[in-house]
């Protein structure tokens, strides 16, 4: 027997199995979800793999190899100097990667799953507003409230 709530209309707390309403899966359920997360999961991977990856290796030749990082390469130049200042230059190519594989690859897919979630909303609100026109009860959640 379900719980009975404590609302005037002694409506169920739980919905019944047989003829409760079935709530729609999460939205981190939807494969347009999951696609978009392994897409901007995967692209960080790299990106961090890149930029720590050759600050790291600037850190080490210059901690192990100090011999190899001043030598000059042109007047007061050296490639110690050359190596650091390419630090900027593999930051700006990590910065251009991400807003490239953001625009191509995940804003499309995210543009889809919003699309989605706005489709899934609407038809929530189109079906409430259909069932209080006509006088019956607001829609439970699965606990047993009552939705806004």
């Amino acid at each position: 027997m379900p719980e009975q709530s404590a609302w005037p209309d002694d409506s169920p707390a739980y919905q019944r199995a047989h003829g409760g309403r079935v709530d729609p899966p999460p939205i981190s359920a939807h494969p347009e979800f999951r696609s978009l997360r392994h897409a901007h999961r995967r692209f960080g991977v790299r990106a961090t793999v890149w930029s720590v990856g050759g600050f790291l290796l600037y850190v080490l030749l210059s901690s192990f190899t100090p011999g190899l990082m001043n030598q000059p390469l042109a007047g007061h130049l050296t490639l110690g100097l050359a190596l650091g200042l390419g630090q900027f230059a593999v930051m700006a190519v990590t910065v251009w990667a991400y807003t490239r594989h953001m625009r191509t690859r995940v804003d499309p897919l995210a543009r889809g799953v919003r699309a989605h979630l706005h489709q899934h909303t609407a038809r929530r609100a189109h079906t409430a507003a259909a069932h209080e026109a006509a006088g019956q009860q607001p829609d439970q959640g699965p606990r047993g409230y009552r939705t806004w």
